[in-house]
């Protein structure tokens, strides 16, 4: 007899956040970023369940284990004057990749989008993760080359808003 799996997809809640931390990490091993990963539980938490929170999750769950997030918020667009959602990051756990998860993560974010009358959904891809890049296109996402990320962080931060005074 084979086993019914069994996917959904909910908000997530105060105690998802060690998963989530966990997958965090796990994604920035598999971007080769890990060095940059100074998130903590505690932090995360605050980001998404805080007096302010600045962010959102929804959570993938296989027969009730945690195997897939997404994190987004809301940005603006000028040229729209709507708001759009904001996609920071989508992980599987390697372990349960190509069943349809990060599609259906996908497709919810998009209803998420759509009832809050998003003029936009967007994010980021590393522009050597093919197979993401390739997901993506399917899912009708136009990869955008003529737009580049600019970054500022650290030192670089401190020093440019020490120019405001």
């Amino acid at each position: 007899m084979t086993a019914v799996i069994h996917f959904s997809v909910r908000p997530a809640e105060p105690a998802d956040v060690s998963h989530i931390h966990s997958m965090i990490v796990e994604l920035a091993v598999f971007e080769k970023l890990e060095h940059m990963v100074v998130a903590t539980e505690e932090l995360l938490h605050d980001g998404l369940f805080g007096t302010r929170p600045a962010c959102e999750a929804i959570i993938g769950e296989e027969n009730g284990e945690v195997v897939a997030f997404a994190l987004f918020f809301h940005n603006f667009s000028t040229f729209l004057t709507k708001k759009g959602l904001y996609l920071e990051d989508l992980y599987v756990r390697q372990s349960h990749r190509g069943k349809g998860y990060g599609t259906q993560l996908l497709s919810k974010l998009a209803q998420i989008a759509v009832e809050r009358d998003c003029g936009r959904f967007e994010w980021s891809v590393l522009d050597w993760n093919e197979p993401a890049i390739g997901f993506y296109q399917t899912m009708g996402a136009e990869i955008m080359p003529e737009w580049r990320i600019c970054r500022v962080t650290g030192e670089a931060l401190d020093h440019l808003a020490r120019r405001a005074d």
